[in-house]
Protein backbone atom coordinates (compact mmCIF):
# COMPACT_ATOMS: atom_id res chain seq x y z
CA UNK A 1 0.00 0.00 0.00
CA UNK A 2 2.94 2.47 0.74
CA UNK A 3 4.62 1.98 -2.61
CA UNK A 4 1.38 2.68 -3.95
CA UNK A 5 0.93 5.90 -2.11
CA UNK A 6 4.55 7.22 -2.58
CA UNK A 7 5.08 9.11 -5.63
CA UNK A 8 7.25 7.72 -8.10
CA UNK A 9 9.90 9.27 -10.39
CA UNK A 10 13.14 8.73 -12.16
CA UNK A 11 15.33 10.57 -10.19
CA UNK A 12 14.63 13.77 -7.94
CA UNK A 13 14.97 16.95 -9.36
CA UNK A 14 18.51 18.82 -8.23
CA UNK A 15 18.90 22.46 -8.06
CA UNK A 16 22.49 22.45 -10.32
CA UNK A 17 23.18 26.39 -9.69
CA UNK A 18 21.41 27.64 -12.76
CA UNK A 19 18.33 27.23 -14.73
CA UNK A 20 17.56 27.76 -18.43
CA UNK A 21 14.83 29.87 -19.87
CA UNK A 22 13.39 29.90 -23.56
CA UNK A 23 11.66 33.29 -25.31
CA UNK A 24 9.94 32.37 -28.17
CA UNK A 25 7.94 35.68 -30.26
CA UNK A 26 5.20 35.68 -32.72
CA UNK A 27 6.77 33.67 -36.02
CA UNK A 28 8.75 35.67 -38.81
CA UNK A 29 9.93 38.13 -36.04
CA UNK A 30 13.47 39.39 -36.77
CA UNK A 31 16.46 38.94 -34.63
CA UNK A 32 16.89 42.25 -33.64
CA UNK A 33 13.16 42.41 -32.39
CA UNK A 34 14.17 39.07 -30.41
CA UNK A 35 17.32 40.11 -29.01
CA UNK A 36 15.83 43.90 -27.68
CA UNK A 37 13.11 41.47 -25.97
CA UNK A 38 15.30 38.70 -24.53
CA UNK A 39 17.97 41.97 -23.11
CA UNK A 40 14.91 43.57 -21.27
CA UNK A 41 13.93 40.50 -19.91
CA UNK A 42 17.59 39.56 -18.98
CA UNK A 43 17.53 42.77 -17.46
CA UNK A 44 14.71 42.48 -15.04
CA UNK A 45 15.91 39.09 -14.18
CA UNK A 46 19.30 39.66 -12.99
CA UNK A 47 17.52 42.11 -10.33
CA UNK A 48 15.71 38.90 -8.50
CA UNK A 49 17.68 37.86 -5.00
CA UNK A 50 20.00 34.54 -5.59
CA UNK A 51 20.55 35.44 -9.84
CA UNK A 52 24.42 35.60 -10.10
CA UNK A 53 24.41 36.41 -14.02
CA UNK A 54 22.25 35.75 -17.22
CA UNK A 55 23.55 34.71 -20.41
CA UNK A 56 21.70 35.24 -23.59
CA UNK A 57 21.92 33.08 -27.20
CA UNK A 58 19.62 34.98 -29.61
CA UNK A 59 18.31 33.12 -32.22
CA UNK A 60 18.48 29.55 -30.70
CA UNK A 61 15.57 27.73 -29.77
CA UNK A 62 16.62 25.22 -27.19
CA UNK A 63 13.24 23.23 -26.84
CA UNK A 64 13.49 22.53 -30.58
CA UNK A 65 17.10 22.32 -30.51
CA UNK A 66 16.98 24.73 -34.30
CA UNK A 67 17.89 28.28 -35.04
CA UNK A 68 14.98 30.32 -35.75
CA UNK A 69 14.96 34.42 -35.52
CA UNK A 70 11.97 34.14 -33.14
CA UNK A 71 13.51 32.01 -30.36
CA UNK A 72 16.16 32.80 -27.64
CA UNK A 73 17.38 30.43 -25.10
CA UNK A 74 18.67 32.09 -21.55
CA UNK A 75 20.60 30.42 -18.94
CA UNK A 76 20.05 32.33 -15.48
CA UNK A 77 22.86 31.54 -13.02
CA UNK A 78 22.15 31.51 -9.61
CA UNK A 79 23.91 32.46 -6.20
CA UNK A 80 26.17 30.25 -4.31
CA UNK A 81 23.88 27.51 -2.28
CA UNK A 82 25.03 29.03 0.85
CA UNK A 83 23.51 32.25 0.02
CA UNK A 84 20.88 31.02 -1.41
CA UNK A 85 19.06 29.11 1.95
CA UNK A 86 15.81 30.84 1.91
CA UNK A 87 12.42 29.33 0.09
CA UNK A 88 12.41 33.20 -2.02
CA UNK A 89 15.89 32.32 -3.40
CA UNK A 90 15.10 28.39 -4.27
CA UNK A 91 15.73 27.33 -7.49
CA UNK A 92 11.78 26.69 -8.27
CA UNK A 93 10.95 29.71 -6.67
CA UNK A 94 13.32 31.79 -8.94
CA UNK A 95 11.73 29.64 -12.01
CA UNK A 96 8.04 30.53 -10.80
CA UNK A 97 9.19 34.05 -10.69
CA UNK A 98 10.67 34.04 -14.67
CA UNK A 99 7.42 32.68 -15.59
CA UNK A 100 5.67 35.81 -13.88
CA UNK A 101 8.54 38.02 -15.60
CA UNK A 102 8.00 37.31 -18.76
CA UNK A 103 3.87 37.63 -18.83
CA UNK A 104 4.29 41.47 -17.46
CA UNK A 105 7.83 42.42 -18.93
CA UNK A 106 7.37 41.04 -22.01
CA UNK A 107 3.46 40.12 -22.85
CA UNK A 108 4.56 39.56 -26.72
CA UNK A 109 6.68 36.81 -26.57
CA UNK A 110 5.89 33.46 -24.90
CA UNK A 111 8.58 32.52 -21.77
CA UNK A 112 9.35 28.93 -20.18
CA UNK A 113 11.85 28.52 -17.56
CA UNK A 114 12.56 24.87 -16.47
CA UNK A 115 15.31 23.07 -14.69
CA UNK A 116 17.79 21.17 -16.66
CA UNK A 117 17.95 17.51 -16.25
CA UNK A 118 19.27 15.76 -13.54
CA UNK A 119 21.27 13.22 -15.81
CA UNK A 120 23.26 14.83 -18.45
CA UNK A 121 22.42 13.40 -22.13
CA UNK A 122 18.87 12.77 -21.26
CA UNK A 123 17.52 15.73 -23.22
CA UNK A 124 18.11 19.31 -22.50
CA UNK A 125 15.28 20.16 -20.59
CA UNK A 126 14.09 18.80 -17.27
CA UNK A 127 10.19 17.70 -17.17
CA UNK A 128 8.05 15.31 -19.31
CA UNK A 129 8.76 14.54 -22.71
CA UNK A 130 6.21 13.41 -24.94
CA UNK A 131 6.40 12.17 -28.57
CA UNK A 132 2.96 11.96 -29.76
CA UNK A 133 3.28 9.95 -33.04
CA UNK A 134 0.75 10.36 -36.13
CA UNK A 135 -0.11 6.84 -37.44
CA UNK A 136 -2.91 7.96 -39.98
CA UNK A 137 -1.21 10.63 -41.93
CA UNK A 138 -3.23 13.80 -40.39
CA UNK A 139 -2.93 17.11 -42.10
CA UNK A 140 -0.81 20.21 -40.65
CA UNK A 141 -3.93 22.13 -39.74
CA UNK A 142 -5.61 18.71 -37.56
CA UNK A 143 -2.27 18.26 -36.32
CA UNK A 144 -2.38 21.99 -35.14
CA UNK A 145 -6.18 21.64 -33.54
CA UNK A 146 -5.06 18.14 -31.80
CA UNK A 147 -2.30 19.78 -30.25
CA UNK A 148 -3.57 23.12 -29.46
CA UNK A 149 -6.39 20.73 -27.63
CA UNK A 150 -4.02 18.16 -25.52
CA UNK A 151 -2.04 21.12 -24.24
CA UNK A 152 -5.15 23.33 -23.52
CA UNK A 153 -6.46 20.15 -21.26
CA UNK A 154 -3.18 19.10 -19.84
CA UNK A 155 -2.70 22.49 -18.42
CA UNK A 156 -6.00 22.31 -16.65
CA UNK A 157 -4.64 19.13 -14.88
CA UNK A 158 -3.79 19.83 -11.38
CA UNK A 159 -0.61 16.86 -11.80
CA UNK A 160 0.65 19.24 -14.59
CA UNK A 161 1.95 22.85 -15.05
CA UNK A 162 3.67 24.65 -18.12
CA UNK A 163 2.99 21.97 -20.39
CA UNK A 164 3.57 23.40 -23.98
CA UNK A 165 4.36 21.90 -27.46
CA UNK A 166 6.72 23.33 -30.10
CA UNK A 167 4.49 22.23 -33.11
CA UNK A 168 3.52 25.23 -35.04
CA UNK A 169 1.97 26.34 -38.43
CA UNK A 170 2.30 29.68 -38.32
CA UNK A 171 5.84 30.21 -39.64
CA UNK A 172 5.97 32.08 -42.86
CA UNK A 173 6.82 29.32 -45.66
CA UNK A 174 7.33 29.59 -49.48
CA UNK A 175 5.13 26.94 -51.65
CA UNK A 176 6.23 26.06 -54.97
CA UNK A 177 4.25 25.40 -57.19
CA UNK A 178 6.32 23.68 -60.28
CA UNK A 179 4.95 24.56 -64.13
CA UNK A 180 4.82 21.76 -65.47
CA UNK A 181 3.91 22.66 -69.00
CA UNK A 182 6.61 24.47 -69.51
CA UNK A 183 9.18 22.24 -68.18
CA UNK A 184 8.20 19.42 -70.98
CA UNK A 185 8.10 22.98 -73.48
CA UNK A 186 12.12 23.40 -72.52
CA UNK A 187 12.58 19.67 -72.62
CA UNK A 188 13.76 19.41 -68.58
CA UNK A 189 13.50 16.44 -67.12
CA UNK A 190 11.09 16.57 -64.12
CA UNK A 191 12.66 14.29 -61.97
CA UNK A 192 16.05 16.67 -62.36
CA UNK A 193 13.82 20.05 -60.98
CA UNK A 194 12.46 17.89 -57.88
CA UNK A 195 16.35 16.54 -57.64
CA UNK A 196 17.62 20.14 -57.62
CA UNK A 197 15.23 21.43 -55.28
CA UNK A 198 16.05 19.08 -52.66
CA UNK A 199 20.15 19.14 -53.24
CA UNK A 200 20.15 22.62 -53.08
CA UNK A 201 17.73 24.01 -50.48
CA UNK A 202 17.47 20.64 -48.34
CA UNK A 203 20.86 18.92 -48.80
CA UNK A 204 21.57 15.78 -49.89
CA UNK A 205 23.75 12.83 -48.66
CA UNK A 206 26.59 11.57 -51.13
CA UNK A 207 29.22 9.94 -49.50
CA UNK A 208 30.56 9.49 -45.98
CA UNK A 209 34.06 9.21 -44.48
CA UNK A 210 36.22 8.16 -41.75
CA UNK A 211 38.65 9.87 -39.54
CA UNK A 212 39.90 10.06 -35.88
CA UNK A 213 38.06 6.52 -35.59
CA UNK A 214 34.86 8.17 -36.70
CA UNK A 215 32.76 8.44 -39.87
CA UNK A 216 31.42 11.73 -41.06
CA UNK A 217 28.76 12.23 -43.29
CA UNK A 218 29.38 14.20 -46.49
CA UNK A 219 25.97 16.46 -47.66
CA UNK A 220 25.44 18.75 -50.46
CA UNK A 221 23.68 22.08 -49.91
CA UNK A 222 23.82 25.37 -51.07
CA UNK A 223 25.51 27.97 -48.92
CA UNK A 224 23.29 29.55 -46.58
CA UNK A 225 23.03 32.93 -48.15
CA UNK A 226 21.26 30.59 -51.73
CA UNK A 227 19.01 29.00 -50.04
CA UNK A 228 17.10 31.44 -47.17
CA UNK A 229 15.04 33.41 -50.24
CA UNK A 230 12.47 32.15 -52.95
CA UNK A 231 14.47 34.32 -55.62
CA UNK A 232 17.59 32.64 -55.18
CA UNK A 233 16.19 29.94 -56.76
CA UNK A 234 17.69 31.63 -60.01
CA UNK A 235 21.29 30.68 -58.73
CA UNK A 236 20.32 27.06 -59.23
CA UNK A 237 20.32 25.70 -63.61
CA UNK A 238 18.68 22.26 -64.64
CA UNK A 239 20.04 20.81 -67.76
CA UNK A 240 17.60 20.21 -70.81
CA UNK A 241 17.41 17.96 -73.34
CA UNK A 242 19.44 20.07 -75.40
CA UNK A 243 22.31 20.48 -73.39
CA UNK A 244 21.03 24.07 -72.31
CA UNK A 245 20.78 25.71 -68.76
CA UNK A 246 17.26 26.59 -67.59
CA UNK A 247 17.43 28.41 -64.21
CA UNK A 248 15.50 27.02 -61.64
CA UNK A 249 12.74 29.94 -61.15
CA UNK A 250 11.04 29.88 -64.42
CA UNK A 251 10.10 27.04 -63.96
CA UNK A 252 8.93 27.40 -60.41
CA UNK A 253 5.79 29.64 -59.41
CA UNK A 254 6.60 31.06 -55.58
CA UNK A 255 3.45 31.02 -52.95
CA UNK A 256 4.14 32.98 -49.85
CA UNK A 257 1.74 30.67 -47.18
CA UNK A 258 2.40 29.65 -43.70
CA UNK A 259 3.52 25.80 -42.12
CA UNK A 260 5.39 23.79 -39.66
CA UNK A 261 8.83 25.62 -39.46
CA UNK A 262 10.15 21.68 -38.49
CA UNK A 263 8.68 18.29 -39.30
CA UNK A 264 10.02 15.84 -36.42
CA UNK A 265 10.03 12.38 -36.62
CA UNK A 266 10.57 9.69 -34.08
CA UNK A 267 10.87 6.10 -34.62
CA UNK A 268 10.10 6.40 -38.65
CA UNK A 269 6.72 8.05 -37.84
CA UNK A 270 5.72 11.96 -37.79
CA UNK A 271 5.75 13.30 -34.19
CA UNK A 272 4.58 15.84 -31.67
CA UNK A 273 6.69 17.08 -29.07
CA UNK A 274 4.46 17.56 -25.92
CA UNK A 275 6.70 18.74 -22.73
CA UNK A 276 5.90 20.22 -19.51
CA UNK A 277 6.77 19.63 -15.82
CA UNK A 278 4.62 18.13 -12.60
CA UNK A 279 3.19 19.96 -10.58
CA UNK A 280 4.47 20.98 -6.91
CA UNK A 281 3.52 18.13 -4.36
CA UNK A 282 2.75 15.79 -7.36
CA UNK A 283 5.74 13.72 -9.06
CA UNK A 284 6.87 12.51 -12.75
CA UNK A 285 4.93 9.62 -13.03
CA UNK A 286 1.99 10.99 -11.49
CA UNK A 287 2.26 13.73 -13.85
CA UNK A 288 3.16 11.27 -16.83
CA UNK A 289 0.09 9.32 -16.30
CA UNK A 290 -2.38 12.40 -16.19
CA UNK A 291 -0.85 13.36 -19.78
CA UNK A 292 -1.60 10.16 -21.11
CA UNK A 293 -4.82 10.02 -19.81
CA UNK A 294 -5.07 13.29 -21.74
CA UNK A 295 -4.30 12.23 -25.00
CA UNK A 296 -6.47 9.10 -24.26
CA UNK A 297 -9.21 11.35 -24.07
CA UNK A 298 -8.66 14.28 -26.42
CA UNK A 299 -6.67 12.89 -29.18
CA UNK A 300 -8.51 10.66 -31.73
CA UNK A 301 -7.75 7.48 -33.59
CA UNK A 302 -4.30 7.44 -35.05
CA UNK A 303 -2.07 8.30 -32.54
CA UNK A 304 0.64 6.62 -30.67
CA UNK A 305 2.13 7.58 -27.68
CA UNK A 306 5.86 7.06 -26.69
CA UNK A 307 8.37 8.98 -24.45
CA UNK A 308 11.88 10.49 -24.94
CA UNK A 309 14.92 11.55 -22.66
CA UNK A 310 14.51 10.97 -18.89
CA UNK A 311 11.10 9.89 -19.43
CA UNK A 312 11.48 7.30 -21.66
CA UNK A 313 14.36 5.83 -19.19
CA UNK A 314 11.76 6.27 -16.09
CA UNK A 315 8.93 4.49 -18.09
CA UNK A 316 11.17 1.35 -19.02
CA UNK A 317 12.64 1.51 -14.70
CA UNK A 318 9.28 1.41 -13.57
CA UNK A 319 8.35 -2.06 -14.25
CA UNK A 320 11.86 -3.35 -13.17
CA UNK A 321 11.45 -2.45 -9.32
CA UNK A 322 9.71 -5.40 -7.73
CA UNK A 323 11.70 -7.68 -10.47
CA UNK A 324 15.11 -6.12 -8.30
CA UNK A 325 13.47 -6.01 -5.21
CA UNK A 326 12.58 -9.58 -5.29
CA UNK A 327 15.88 -10.65 -6.85
CA UNK A 328 17.93 -9.01 -4.15
CA UNK A 329 15.69 -11.05 -1.49
CA UNK A 330 16.07 -14.40 -3.52
CA UNK A 331 20.07 -13.76 -3.61
CA UNK A 332 19.99 -12.88 0.12
CA UNK A 333 17.94 -16.03 0.75
CA UNK A 334 20.39 -18.12 -0.88
CA UNK A 335 23.33 -16.65 1.28
CA UNK A 336 21.44 -17.72 3.92
CA UNK A 337 21.23 -20.83 3.36
CA UNK A 338 24.65 -21.65 1.93
CA UNK A 339 25.62 -19.73 5.52
CA UNK A 340 23.23 -22.17 7.85
CA UNK A 341 23.02 -24.97 6.06
CA UNK A 342 19.28 -24.85 5.92
CA UNK A 343 16.43 -23.70 4.30
CA UNK A 344 14.44 -23.03 8.09
CA UNK A 345 16.37 -20.69 9.20
CA UNK A 346 17.05 -17.76 6.39
CA UNK A 347 13.17 -17.46 6.44
CA UNK A 348 13.22 -16.39 10.49
CA UNK A 349 15.97 -13.64 9.00
CA UNK A 350 14.57 -12.77 6.13
CA UNK A 351 11.32 -12.11 7.84
CA UNK A 352 12.48 -9.02 9.67
CA UNK A 353 12.87 -7.38 6.39
CA UNK A 354 9.83 -5.74 5.72
CA UNK A 355 9.96 -4.07 8.83
CA UNK A 356 12.97 -1.89 7.24
CA UNK A 357 11.40 -1.65 4.09
CA UNK A 358 7.83 -0.16 6.04
CA UNK A 359 10.40 2.57 7.53
CA UNK A 360 12.05 3.41 4.56
CA UNK A 361 8.53 4.05 2.72
CA UNK A 362 6.89 5.14 6.00
CA UNK A 363 10.04 8.55 6.65
CA UNK A 364 10.29 9.18 2.21
CA UNK A 365 6.34 9.40 2.21
CA UNK A 366 6.46 11.39 5.78
CA UNK A 367 8.93 13.78 4.23
CA UNK A 368 7.66 14.50 1.07
CA UNK A 369 10.32 12.25 -1.01
CA UNK A 370 9.51 10.50 -4.23
CA UNK A 371 10.39 6.48 -5.15
CA UNK A 372 12.85 6.79 -7.24
CA UNK A 373 16.07 5.16 -8.06
CA UNK A 374 18.14 6.38 -5.33
CA UNK A 375 15.00 5.24 -2.75
CA UNK A 376 15.28 1.69 -4.64
CA UNK A 377 19.06 1.60 -4.18
CA UNK A 378 18.48 2.40 -0.33
CA UNK A 379 16.11 -0.29 0.39
CA UNK A 380 18.14 -2.96 -1.32
CA UNK A 381 20.72 -1.75 1.21
CA UNK A 382 18.45 -2.02 3.65
CA UNK A 383 17.60 -5.70 3.18
CA UNK A 384 21.32 -6.20 3.93
CA UNK A 385 21.07 -4.01 7.24
CA UNK A 386 17.88 -5.89 8.15
CA UNK A 387 19.10 -9.18 7.78
CA UNK A 388 22.60 -8.20 9.47
CA UNK A 389 20.53 -7.38 12.62
CA UNK A 390 18.78 -10.61 12.41
CA UNK A 391 21.73 -12.41 11.78
CA UNK A 392 23.25 -11.88 14.87
CA UNK A 393 20.62 -12.97 17.15
CA UNK A 394 19.76 -16.11 15.17
CA UNK A 395 23.09 -17.33 14.44
CA UNK A 396 23.56 -17.39 18.16
CA UNK A 397 19.66 -19.10 18.78
CA UNK A 398 20.39 -21.69 16.68
CA UNK A 399 23.65 -22.67 18.12
CA UNK A 400 22.11 -22.99 21.14
CA UNK A 401 19.23 -24.96 20.00
CA UNK A 402 21.98 -27.09 17.64
CA UNK A 403 23.30 -28.27 21.36
CA UNK A 404 19.83 -28.83 22.81
CA UNK A 405 18.50 -25.87 24.44
CA UNK A 406 14.80 -25.23 23.90
CA UNK A 407 14.31 -22.45 21.34
CA UNK A 408 12.50 -20.31 22.95
CA UNK A 409 15.08 -20.01 25.68
CA UNK A 410 18.08 -19.73 23.11
CA UNK A 411 16.06 -16.68 21.30
CA UNK A 412 16.04 -15.16 24.82
CA UNK A 413 19.41 -15.27 25.48
CA UNK A 414 20.29 -14.65 21.97
CA UNK A 415 18.55 -11.56 22.17
CA UNK A 416 20.06 -10.37 25.52
CA UNK A 417 23.23 -11.16 24.47
CA UNK A 418 23.90 -9.82 21.19
CA UNK A 419 21.63 -6.41 21.69
CA UNK A 420 24.63 -4.77 22.28
CA UNK A 421 26.47 -5.50 19.12
CA UNK A 422 22.54 -4.75 17.05
CA UNK A 423 22.51 -1.19 18.84
CA UNK A 424 26.04 -0.52 17.56
CA UNK A 425 26.12 -1.53 14.25
CA UNK A 426 22.67 0.25 13.76
CA UNK A 427 23.62 3.05 15.22
CA UNK A 428 26.66 3.47 13.17
CA UNK A 429 24.87 2.86 10.07
CA UNK A 430 22.44 5.58 10.81
CA UNK A 431 24.82 7.68 12.14
CA UNK A 432 26.72 7.33 9.20
CA UNK A 433 24.07 8.31 6.36
CA UNK A 434 22.45 11.12 8.73
CA UNK A 435 24.53 13.53 6.63
CA UNK A 436 22.78 12.09 3.21
CA UNK A 437 19.49 12.70 4.63
CA UNK A 438 20.15 16.37 5.81
CA UNK A 439 22.31 17.82 3.26
CA UNK A 440 21.73 20.75 1.09
CA UNK A 441 23.24 22.05 -1.53
CA UNK A 442 24.93 20.16 -5.28
CA UNK A 443 23.09 17.31 -5.24
CA UNK A 444 21.18 17.48 -2.05
CA UNK A 445 18.18 15.56 -4.09
CA UNK A 446 19.85 12.59 -4.47
CA UNK A 447 21.56 12.71 -1.29
CA UNK A 448 18.19 13.41 0.46
CA UNK A 449 16.36 10.63 -1.45
CA UNK A 450 18.50 7.98 -0.43
CA UNK A 451 20.04 8.81 3.02
CA UNK A 452 16.07 8.79 4.61
CA UNK A 453 15.44 5.49 2.82
CA UNK A 454 18.24 4.26 4.61
CA UNK A 455 18.19 6.10 8.28
CA UNK A 456 14.60 5.51 8.51
CA UNK A 457 14.52 1.89 7.59
CA UNK A 458 17.27 1.51 9.50
CA UNK A 459 15.80 3.02 12.55
CA UNK A 460 12.52 0.93 12.14
CA UNK A 461 14.25 -2.17 11.50
CA UNK A 462 16.33 -1.94 14.62
CA UNK A 463 13.64 -0.50 17.29
CA UNK A 464 10.83 -2.80 15.88
CA UNK A 465 13.22 -6.06 14.66
CA UNK A 466 14.85 -7.12 18.21
CA UNK A 467 11.55 -7.77 19.69
CA UNK A 468 10.07 -9.52 16.34
CA UNK A 469 13.31 -11.36 15.21
CA UNK A 470 13.12 -14.12 18.40
CA UNK A 471 9.55 -14.34 17.43
CA UNK A 472 10.11 -15.30 14.16
CA UNK A 473 12.73 -17.36 15.09
CA UNK A 474 11.10 -19.37 17.45
CA UNK A 475 8.46 -19.91 15.09
CA UNK A 476 10.72 -21.04 12.25
CA UNK A 477 12.07 -23.41 14.19
CA UNK A 478 8.90 -25.26 15.75
CA UNK A 479 7.59 -25.52 12.59
CA UNK A 480 11.04 -26.77 11.11
CA UNK A 481 11.09 -29.86 13.88
CA UNK A 482 7.17 -30.47 12.89
CA UNK A 483 8.17 -31.47 9.47
CA UNK A 484 11.12 -33.02 10.79
CA UNK A 485 9.37 -34.77 12.76
CA UNK A 486 6.62 -35.60 10.30
CA UNK A 487 9.53 -37.09 7.93
CA UNK A 488 11.01 -39.37 10.72
CA UNK A 489 7.53 -40.80 11.19
CA UNK A 490 6.90 -41.74 7.76
CA UNK A 491 11.04 -43.18 7.48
Amino acid sequence: MLYKLVPSTFIPQEDQGFYIASVTLPEGTSLNRTADTTQRLAAKLGELPGVDNVMNITGFDILSNGAKSNGATMFVGLSEWSQRETVETSINTEIGKTFGLGRSVTPEAFVIAFNPPALPGLGNVGGFNMQLLDMSGHTDTELDEITKRIVAAANQRPELQGVYSTYSINSPICDFTIDREKVMNLGVNLSDVFTALQVNFGGYEVNDFNRFGRTYKVVVQSDTAYRTEAEAAKFVFVKSNTKTLVPLDTLLVPNLDTGAPIISRFNASRSITIQGSEAPGYSSGQAMAALEEVVRTNAPTGFNIDWAGQSREEKKAGSKTLEVLALALIFAFLCLAALYESWSVPFAVLATVPTGIFGALICEYAMGQQNSIYMQIGVIMIIGLAAKNAILIVEFAKERVDKGDDPVEAAIEASRLRLRPIMMTALTSVIGCLPLAIATGAGAGARNNMGIAVVGGMTFATVIGVYLIPVFYVIVEKLAAKVRGKKAGRA
